[in-house]
């Protein structure tokens, strides 16, 4: 054979295996709990990303949220993980940090378009360390039937006294008040405690009161939280022990009950309702003129795995991720998720919008025990599951409630043991 020949193959050998691993490297994969969000990914981010960054291939590769954190987990410690992570907040995410799995993101491109206050849900306990760049929130509040209201000529609740005068009215219509049930107990916890519970304890100060052991849960606000929680319960129909969150979804569709605790990620599944007109309010303030609290908690982070293969194509996308054309196609395709961002986003649904205003009148919170408080055991997630479906069951009384929780608590977390 001659050997201009064997040059010429040797040379296209070459040119196919440099093509071949320039490929490789240039496919970035997403992983994500986020099944839902699926053709989100496919059908408009990812395209929108690829169309400016020719030669970069994204694939979105999402895990069942049961399985997300364990599965992700164990691919990160395998080697086995894709380029960018999905972060849940706070600790879930720190403990993947400081194993070694996520990349250090201080600096990085896209980073700057973050208030301090928006990343606390991905850094360090000192704020020194910031692993994942914040994508998006949810905020909790009260969803309600505009048809009826008009009917009954009832205004949206800003006080407690309110609430419970504009339940009343709604239960002696023979409308069911409060499309709410107890069987699967983190509503009791998430949508109830933990939407109303900040204008009781104030927000941050109170949260951080308690990790700072300052107060204790069997204090007067946490107590007062708790005898809304059992005053709320009184309004709930006989079977709501039996009750699941998608019988309360169906419930609060069809018209048959008139309020929905929830948050501002059903706002897209209701706007799909046939003659539903939906409206919202915020948690009601214990009394004309007090301050008011949100809970605005920090839903999605997004990380890069430190043993990826395509860290500068990471880098390049997670700066996109940071960008005005992201946090506007995230907030506006994927109704009652808000960017974290400080980019100023036209929100096109009028719920939605009307809940993110909610966070110009009101102090933002987060979810009561997504950061510190679940460290122990027994777990503070599932004490608070428990506890408050209790309570809305009249089944346990709001003090003996907060003595349950602070007694847990005590026996683990060092401040409370004062």
């Amino acid at each position: 054979m001659p050997n201009r020949f064997i040059r010429l193959l040797g040379c296209a050998f070459l040119l196919a295996l440099c093509l071949g691993t320039a490929a490789r490297a240039g496919t970035l994969v997403i992983e994500s709990w986020r099944v839902d969000d699926k053709a989100l990914w496919e059908q408009v981010l990812i395209p929108a990303f690829e169309r400016n960054h020719p030669g970069i291939e994204v694939k979105f590769a999402p895990t069942t949220p049961t399985a997300y954190d364990a599965g992700v987990a164990g691919r990160l410690a395998a080697g086995t993980a894709g380029d960018l992570v999905a972060c849940r907040p706070f600790d879930v995410s720190l403990a993947l940090y400081r194993k070694g799995y996520l990349e250090k993101l201080n600096g990085r491109p896209g980073m700057q378009n973050f208030a301090p206050t928006a990343m606390v849900a991905w850094q360090t306990d000192d704020g020194n360390d910031i692993f994942c760049m914040p994508v998006a929130s949810v905020i909790h509040g009260f969803l309600y039937n505009k048809k009826i209201f008009n009917r009954l000529d009832l205004q949206p609740p800003r006080t407690v006294d309110d609430f419970f005068t504009v339940l009343d009215v709604l239960k002696k219509s023979g409308v069911a008040p409060l499309a709410l049930g107890t069987a699967e107990q983190w509503e009791a916890s998430q949508m109830v405690f933990t939407s109303i519970g900040p204008n009781f304890w104030r927000g941050e100060a109170g949260r951080k009161a308690l990790i700072g052991g300052r107060a204790k849960l069997t204090d007067a606000p946490f107590v007062e939280a708790l005898q809304f929680e059992a005053r709320l319960g009184t309004y709930l129909p006989k079977t709501a022990n039996t009750q699941s969150y998608a019988d309360s979804k169906a419930l609060f569709a069809t018209g048959r009950a008139a309020i929905f605790p929830t948050g501002s990620w059903e706002i897209a599944h209701f706007a799909q309702t046939p003659g539903l007109e939906l409206g919202a309010f915020a948690p009601p303030v214990r009394r004309a003129g007090d301050a008011c609290f949100i809970s605005d908690h920090m839903d999605l982070g997004l990380g890069i795995n430190r043993k990826s293969k395509n860290r500068a194509d990471a880098l390049q996308f997670l700066a996109w991720v940071g960008s005005q054309e992201f946090a506007d196609l995230y907030t506006n395709r994927l109704t009652g998720f808000f960017t974290l961002s400080n980019h100023l986003i036209a929100m096109r649904d009028p719920v939605a919008k009307q809940m993110a205003e909610w966070r110009n009148a009101c102090a933002s919170t987060i979810r009561f025990n997504a950061q510190v408080l679940n460290r122990g055991q027994p777990s503070m997630e599932s004490e608070l599951w428990e506890v408050n479906a209790q309570v809305l069951n009249g089944s346990l009384a709001p003090h003996a409630a907060a003595a349950r929780l602070q007694d847990g608590f005590a026996k683990w977390y060092k401040p409370q043991q004062k």
